[in-house]
Protein backbone atom coordinates (compact mmCIF):
# COMPACT_ATOMS: atom_id res chain seq x y z
CA UNK A 1 0.00 0.00 0.00
CA UNK A 2 1.40 3.51 -1.03
CA UNK A 3 2.71 5.77 1.92
CA UNK A 4 -0.04 9.02 1.98
CA UNK A 5 2.49 12.33 1.74
CA UNK A 6 2.51 14.52 4.48
CA UNK A 7 1.37 17.93 4.77
CA UNK A 8 5.63 18.77 4.45
CA UNK A 9 6.26 16.20 1.30
CA UNK A 10 3.32 17.39 -0.92
CA UNK A 11 3.91 21.34 -0.42
CA UNK A 12 8.28 20.71 -1.14
CA UNK A 13 8.67 17.62 -3.02
CA UNK A 14 9.76 18.33 -6.78
CA UNK A 15 8.42 21.98 -6.12
CA UNK A 16 11.18 23.54 -7.62
CA UNK A 17 11.25 22.96 -11.39
CA UNK A 18 14.33 25.00 -12.07
CA UNK A 19 16.77 22.91 -10.81
CA UNK A 20 18.79 20.81 -13.73
CA UNK A 21 16.80 21.52 -16.28
CA UNK A 22 17.97 21.06 -19.65
CA UNK A 23 19.43 23.42 -21.54
CA UNK A 24 19.59 26.16 -18.35
CA UNK A 25 17.29 26.61 -15.20
CA UNK A 26 14.66 29.61 -16.55
CA UNK A 27 12.76 29.24 -19.65
CA UNK A 28 14.52 32.16 -21.37
CA UNK A 29 18.33 32.42 -23.50
CA UNK A 30 20.51 29.64 -22.20
CA UNK A 31 23.00 32.13 -22.58
CA UNK A 32 20.74 35.22 -20.69
CA UNK A 33 22.69 36.17 -17.47
CA UNK A 34 20.27 34.87 -14.80
CA UNK A 35 20.82 31.13 -16.36
CA UNK A 36 25.06 31.87 -16.83
CA UNK A 37 24.99 32.30 -13.00
CA UNK A 38 22.59 29.71 -11.46
CA UNK A 39 24.71 27.65 -13.99
CA UNK A 40 27.75 28.35 -12.71
CA UNK A 41 26.82 29.22 -9.02
CA UNK A 42 24.37 26.16 -8.46
CA UNK A 43 24.59 23.35 -11.45
CA UNK A 44 28.45 24.35 -11.26
CA UNK A 45 29.09 24.36 -7.10
CA UNK A 46 30.90 21.19 -6.12
CA UNK A 47 28.56 20.79 -3.26
CA UNK A 48 26.12 18.49 -5.08
CA UNK A 49 24.49 15.16 -4.48
CA UNK A 50 22.26 13.35 -6.81
CA UNK A 51 19.26 13.48 -4.72
CA UNK A 52 18.93 16.65 -3.20
CA UNK A 53 14.96 15.53 -2.30
CA UNK A 54 15.67 13.19 0.10
CA UNK A 55 17.23 16.22 2.27
CA UNK A 56 14.01 17.23 5.32
CA UNK A 57 14.25 19.43 7.63
CA UNK A 58 14.83 17.78 10.64
CA UNK A 59 11.63 20.25 12.10
CA UNK A 60 9.61 19.35 9.31
CA UNK A 61 8.12 23.34 9.11
CA UNK A 62 6.22 24.30 6.26
CA UNK A 63 5.31 27.99 5.94
CA UNK A 64 1.76 27.46 7.53
CA UNK A 65 3.40 26.08 10.68
CA UNK A 66 5.86 28.53 10.81
CA UNK A 67 4.01 30.95 10.67
CA UNK A 68 1.54 30.03 13.78
CA UNK A 69 5.15 28.75 15.54
CA UNK A 70 6.28 32.36 15.60
CA UNK A 71 2.99 33.77 15.81
CA UNK A 72 2.62 31.99 19.96
CA UNK A 73 6.44 33.45 20.16
CA UNK A 74 5.86 36.72 19.03
CA UNK A 75 2.99 36.56 21.66
CA UNK A 76 5.12 35.58 24.10
CA UNK A 77 7.55 38.56 23.32
CA UNK A 78 5.12 41.22 23.40
CA UNK A 79 4.07 39.97 27.06
CA UNK A 80 7.80 40.14 27.69
CA UNK A 81 7.83 43.95 26.43
CA UNK A 82 4.87 44.95 28.66
CA UNK A 83 5.99 43.55 31.62
CA UNK A 84 9.11 45.28 31.04
CA UNK A 85 7.50 48.57 29.83
CA UNK A 86 5.07 48.52 33.41
CA UNK A 87 8.06 48.04 35.57
CA UNK A 88 10.40 50.72 33.81
CA UNK A 89 13.16 48.42 33.58
CA UNK A 90 14.79 50.25 30.61
CA UNK A 91 14.53 53.46 32.63
CA UNK A 92 16.24 52.15 35.23
CA UNK A 93 19.55 50.52 33.60
CA UNK A 94 22.90 52.22 35.26
CA UNK A 95 24.45 55.33 32.83
CA UNK A 96 27.48 53.35 32.55
CA UNK A 97 25.60 50.46 31.18
CA UNK A 98 23.71 52.09 28.70
CA UNK A 99 26.93 53.22 26.92
CA UNK A 100 28.04 49.97 26.48
CA UNK A 101 24.91 49.19 25.26
CA UNK A 102 25.30 52.28 22.31
CA UNK A 103 28.89 50.32 21.82
CA UNK A 104 28.27 46.86 21.38
CA UNK A 105 24.07 45.92 21.34
CA UNK A 106 22.82 48.77 19.17
CA UNK A 107 25.43 48.43 16.15
CA UNK A 108 23.94 44.68 15.72
CA UNK A 109 21.25 45.43 13.55
CA UNK A 110 23.78 46.06 11.01
CA UNK A 111 25.53 42.41 10.70
CA UNK A 112 21.97 41.16 11.59
CA UNK A 113 21.03 42.06 7.75
CA UNK A 114 23.88 40.86 6.18
CA UNK A 115 23.15 37.31 8.24
CA UNK A 116 19.52 38.10 6.30
CA UNK A 117 20.22 39.12 3.13
CA UNK A 118 22.59 35.79 3.07
CA UNK A 119 19.72 33.64 4.31
CA UNK A 120 17.98 34.99 1.16
CA UNK A 121 20.73 34.18 -1.57
CA UNK A 122 20.86 30.65 -0.19
CA UNK A 123 17.10 30.43 -0.19
CA UNK A 124 17.01 31.48 -3.93
CA UNK A 125 19.66 29.27 -5.26
CA UNK A 126 19.02 26.23 -3.36
CA UNK A 127 18.61 23.25 -5.53
CA UNK A 128 15.58 22.13 -3.90
CA UNK A 129 12.68 23.90 -2.09
CA UNK A 130 13.63 21.55 0.87
CA UNK A 131 16.19 23.84 1.16
CA UNK A 132 14.44 27.02 -0.21
CA UNK A 133 12.28 26.93 2.66
CA UNK A 134 14.95 26.48 5.39
CA UNK A 135 16.89 29.06 4.71
CA UNK A 136 13.62 31.25 3.87
CA UNK A 137 12.58 30.49 7.40
CA UNK A 138 16.00 31.47 8.73
CA UNK A 139 16.19 35.01 6.57
CA UNK A 140 12.67 35.61 8.65
CA UNK A 141 14.07 34.97 11.89
CA UNK A 142 16.93 37.18 11.25
CA UNK A 143 14.58 39.97 10.01
CA UNK A 144 12.55 38.89 13.06
CA UNK A 145 15.55 39.87 15.23
CA UNK A 146 16.42 42.82 13.22
CA UNK A 147 12.82 43.81 14.37
CA UNK A 148 12.50 43.60 18.43
CA UNK A 149 16.48 44.89 18.41
CA UNK A 150 15.39 48.26 16.43
CA UNK A 151 12.23 48.36 19.23
CA UNK A 152 14.48 47.56 21.66
CA UNK A 153 17.01 50.55 20.65
CA UNK A 154 14.22 53.18 20.22
CA UNK A 155 12.90 52.35 24.06
CA UNK A 156 16.57 52.62 24.98
CA UNK A 157 17.12 56.32 23.30
CA UNK A 158 13.34 57.12 24.93
CA UNK A 159 14.97 56.65 28.11
CA UNK A 160 18.65 57.50 27.88
CA UNK A 161 19.06 60.03 25.44
CA UNK A 162 17.69 60.19 21.11
CA UNK A 163 21.34 59.62 20.12
CA UNK A 164 21.33 55.81 20.95
CA UNK A 165 18.91 55.64 18.39
CA UNK A 166 20.30 58.02 15.90
CA UNK A 167 21.56 56.20 12.36
CA UNK A 168 23.87 58.51 12.18
CA UNK A 169 25.56 57.62 15.27
CA UNK A 170 25.21 53.73 14.84
CA UNK A 171 26.64 53.70 11.17
CA UNK A 172 29.71 55.95 12.87
CA UNK A 173 30.18 52.69 15.41
CA UNK A 174 29.77 50.07 12.55
CA UNK A 175 31.83 51.47 10.19
CA UNK A 176 34.38 53.44 12.32
CA UNK A 177 34.79 51.76 15.56
CA UNK A 178 38.16 49.43 15.57
CA UNK A 179 36.37 46.56 17.46
CA UNK A 180 33.73 46.23 14.72
CA UNK A 181 36.25 46.61 11.88
CA UNK A 182 37.25 42.42 11.52
CA UNK A 183 33.44 41.74 11.80
CA UNK A 184 32.70 44.31 9.03
CA UNK A 185 35.35 43.01 6.69
CA UNK A 186 34.10 39.05 7.50
CA UNK A 187 30.44 40.23 6.11
CA UNK A 188 31.75 41.96 3.47
CA UNK A 189 33.16 38.79 2.28
CA UNK A 190 30.69 36.66 2.62
CA UNK A 191 28.35 38.84 0.60
CA UNK A 192 30.60 38.20 -2.19
CA UNK A 193 30.27 34.74 -2.27
CA UNK A 194 28.54 33.55 -4.96
CA UNK A 195 28.82 29.69 -4.95
CA UNK A 196 25.79 28.37 -3.30
CA UNK A 197 27.57 25.58 -1.33
CA UNK A 198 30.41 27.67 0.15
CA UNK A 199 27.72 30.57 0.19
CA UNK A 200 25.79 27.54 2.74
CA UNK A 201 28.93 26.85 4.39
CA UNK A 202 30.21 30.22 5.53
CA UNK A 203 27.26 31.65 6.36
CA UNK A 204 25.64 28.65 8.57
CA UNK A 205 28.48 26.69 9.71
CA UNK A 206 30.86 29.62 10.42
CA UNK A 207 29.54 33.44 10.31
CA UNK A 208 26.24 32.89 11.88
CA UNK A 209 26.82 30.02 14.49
CA UNK A 210 29.74 32.40 16.01
CA UNK A 211 27.47 35.62 16.02
CA UNK A 212 24.86 33.83 17.47
CA UNK A 213 26.81 33.09 20.19
CA UNK A 214 28.15 36.50 20.83
CA UNK A 215 24.52 37.87 20.60
CA UNK A 216 22.15 35.14 22.08
CA UNK A 217 24.90 34.01 24.47
CA UNK A 218 27.44 35.89 26.18
CA UNK A 219 25.85 39.92 25.34
CA UNK A 220 22.78 37.73 27.26
CA UNK A 221 24.76 36.83 29.75
CA UNK A 222 26.13 40.11 30.08
CA UNK A 223 23.02 41.80 30.26
CA UNK A 224 22.34 39.55 32.91
CA UNK A 225 25.35 40.12 35.47
CA UNK A 226 24.36 43.95 34.53
CA UNK A 227 20.82 44.05 35.64
CA UNK A 228 19.57 44.27 32.12
CA UNK A 229 16.73 41.49 32.67
CA UNK A 230 14.61 42.46 29.78
CA UNK A 231 17.54 42.14 26.66
CA UNK A 232 18.97 39.15 28.49
CA UNK A 233 14.71 37.46 28.15
CA UNK A 234 15.06 38.40 24.28
CA UNK A 235 18.13 37.78 23.67
CA UNK A 236 17.75 33.84 25.13
CA UNK A 237 14.10 33.76 23.05
CA UNK A 238 16.25 34.38 20.06
CA UNK A 239 18.35 31.71 20.56
CA UNK A 240 15.33 29.43 19.89
CA UNK A 241 15.52 30.34 16.13
CA UNK A 242 19.13 29.69 15.96
CA UNK A 243 19.36 26.52 17.36
CA UNK A 244 16.81 26.07 14.40
CA UNK A 245 18.83 27.25 11.95
CA UNK A 246 21.64 24.97 13.59
CA UNK A 247 19.99 21.84 13.53
CA UNK A 248 19.03 21.84 10.04
CA UNK A 249 22.39 23.23 8.90
CA UNK A 250 24.11 20.57 10.32
CA UNK A 251 22.17 17.90 9.34
CA UNK A 252 22.09 19.15 5.42
CA UNK A 253 26.17 18.60 5.82
CA UNK A 254 26.00 14.86 7.51
CA UNK A 255 23.33 14.28 4.51
CA UNK A 256 25.33 15.78 1.78
CA UNK A 257 28.73 14.10 3.10
CA UNK A 258 26.10 10.38 3.46
CA UNK A 259 25.34 10.97 -0.06
CA UNK A 260 29.21 11.70 -1.37
CA UNK A 261 31.61 10.83 0.91
CA UNK A 262 34.35 13.27 -0.86
CA UNK A 263 32.35 16.33 0.14
CA UNK A 264 33.73 16.17 3.52
CA UNK A 265 36.83 17.71 2.37
CA UNK A 266 34.70 20.45 0.78
CA UNK A 267 33.03 20.81 3.54
CA UNK A 268 36.04 20.73 5.59
CA UNK A 269 38.26 23.04 3.19
CA UNK A 270 35.63 25.99 3.72
CA UNK A 271 34.88 25.38 7.21
CA UNK A 272 38.48 25.82 8.15
CA UNK A 273 39.07 28.94 6.37
CA UNK A 274 35.50 30.42 7.20
CA UNK A 275 35.59 29.70 10.85
CA UNK A 276 39.06 31.40 11.13
CA UNK A 277 37.49 34.34 9.95
CA UNK A 278 34.72 34.06 11.97
CA UNK A 279 36.45 33.43 15.19
CA UNK A 280 38.78 36.60 14.40
CA UNK A 281 35.50 38.78 13.57
CA UNK A 282 33.55 38.05 16.54
CA UNK A 283 36.60 37.69 19.18
CA UNK A 284 37.88 41.28 18.46
CA UNK A 285 34.65 42.33 19.62
CA UNK A 286 35.59 40.82 23.20
CA UNK A 287 37.54 44.24 24.50
CA UNK A 288 34.16 45.91 24.44
CA UNK A 289 32.71 43.11 27.24
CA UNK A 290 35.36 43.38 29.21
CA UNK A 291 35.02 47.16 29.81
CA UNK A 292 31.06 46.88 30.85
CA UNK A 293 30.72 47.39 34.16
CA UNK A 294 29.49 44.01 35.41
CA UNK A 295 32.38 42.50 33.00
CA UNK A 296 32.94 39.67 30.89
CA UNK A 297 36.73 38.52 30.07
CA UNK A 298 38.65 38.46 26.46
CA UNK A 299 38.89 34.73 27.58
CA UNK A 300 35.39 34.00 28.25
CA UNK A 301 33.81 35.40 25.23
CA UNK A 302 36.31 33.96 22.87
CA UNK A 303 36.51 30.54 24.56
CA UNK A 304 33.16 30.35 24.07
CA UNK A 305 33.01 31.02 20.27
CA UNK A 306 35.42 28.55 20.10
CA UNK A 307 33.57 25.69 21.83
CA UNK A 308 30.70 26.55 19.97
CA UNK A 309 31.99 26.20 16.37
CA UNK A 310 33.56 23.32 17.57
CA UNK A 311 30.30 21.85 18.41
CA UNK A 312 29.11 22.98 15.19
CA UNK A 313 32.10 20.84 13.38
CA UNK A 314 31.59 17.77 15.88
CA UNK A 315 27.50 17.68 14.79
CA UNK A 316 28.48 18.01 10.56
CA UNK A 317 30.64 15.18 11.32
CA UNK A 318 33.92 17.53 9.66
CA UNK A 319 37.64 17.83 10.02
CA UNK A 320 38.43 21.15 9.74
CA UNK A 321 42.31 20.60 9.64
CA UNK A 322 41.59 19.40 5.61
CA UNK A 323 42.82 22.24 4.00
CA UNK A 324 41.99 25.85 3.32
CA UNK A 325 40.51 27.71 -0.01
CA UNK A 326 37.95 31.11 0.13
Amino acid sequence: MKRKPSEYEVVNARFLHSFRRDPAPFEISPAAPVNQWYLKYREGSPFQVEDWESFHDPHRLTYRKYVLQQHGRETYVDALIDDHESAASVENLQPEWVRTLGQLAVPMRFPLHVLQMTSMYVSQMAPTAFLVNCAGFQAGDELRRVQWLAYWTKSLSLAHGDDLAATATTRDTWENDPAWQPLRRALEQLLTVRDWGEAFTALNLAVKPALDTILNGSMALLAKQNGDALLAALLKEFGQDSRRSRDWSTALARYAIEQRPELRQTLSSWTSVWQRTATDAVTALSDCFAKAPVPLSHEDVAGHVSAQLDAVTQECGLDTDGGSSA
